[in-house]
């Protein structure tokens, strides 16, 4: 990454989002000593009252896009950003919040709000890449504070970060664990999931919910087919799909696939 003078300028934005991805952050410790050294902290609500205007070299991203207001705001910070990373499930595939995006948004504002004129919001929650071009994203729900320090890390030195893809079925693997499908015959998203969790659900003998998205070339249908197979409700399937990463596209059309079915 080059920069005109000093260490790169790095701001912190949050959208719609429970701010856990922020926090996996500063729980770093000591290793978020270490990625202090090498920028410029200049925009970091959750840290900081403490800002500065940009451009910013690096703009870390977190939340989907869930109003008006947040389209604007999200092109602004877009003009402003050199190098764009998105954050977590909500940044990168519209979070839980976007199961809104099968239902009627008004009837939710209606039914929570004593004076629904007052709210401005959209019928979706979106991903961030739906509405400008993000340079690199990191899954999770919440993501992996180690990934993130390894991205800034790769950034600041002029490499491309490394950050696995493979599916959750592999970590289980290495971890030695029991394929829990297999054994037990309860759904699990391991086959169609990105690592970066190191399998914690599987381990604990529960299925995986799918919290860092789909994995690369995969095929859901194939799993879908195969666990409603083995005696999985449909309607049961779908709600697998349609979880922190309900938004991200193969769990999407998937999702729709299989509710038809029901």
């Amino acid at each position: 990454m080059s920069t005109s003078a000093g260490k790169p300028k790095l701001g912190v934005f949050k959208f719609a989002s429970c701010d856990g991805c922020q926090l996996s952050l500063l729980d770093a410790e000591d290793h978020l000593l270490d990625v202090l050294g090498l920028v410029d902290v200049t925009y970091f609500l959750e840290a900081t009252s403490h800002i500065e205007d940009g451009p910013y070299d690096v703009a870390l991203v977190e939340g989907s896009i869930t109003t008006p207001h947040d389209q604007e705001r999200i092109q602004d910070i877009r003009r402003q950003s050199s190098f764009l990373i998105t954050i977590g499930a909500c940044a990168t595939a519209g979070g839980i919040q976007a199961l809104r995006n099968w239902a009627d948004c008004d009837d939710f504002i209606r039914t929570v709000y004593a004076s629904p004129e007052y709210i401005s919001s959209l019928a979706t929650s979106t991903a961030i890449a739906d509405h400008v071009q993000v340079d690199f994203e990191l899954r999770g729900c919440p993501i992996n504070q180690y990934q993130l320090i390894e991205v800034i890390q790769s950034l600041v030195a002029g490499r491309k970060p490394r950050t696995r893809t493979h599916s959750v079925c592999m970590d289980c693997k290495q971890r030695g664990n029991v394929c829990i499908t297999v054994a037990t015959g309860e759904p699990c998203l391991g086959p169609v999931t990105q690592s970066g969790c190191g399998a914690i659900c599987p381990t604990y003998n529960r299925g995986c919910y799918g919290c860092y998205g789909p994995a690369k070339q995969i095929h859901a249908q194939s799993l879908t087919d195969h666990l409603i197979g083995e005696g999985a409700a449909p309607a049961h399937v779908v709600q697998l799909l349609r979880n922190f990463n309900s938004g991200a596209e193969p769990f999407r059309d998937e999702s729709n696939r299989v509710e038809a079915l029901t």
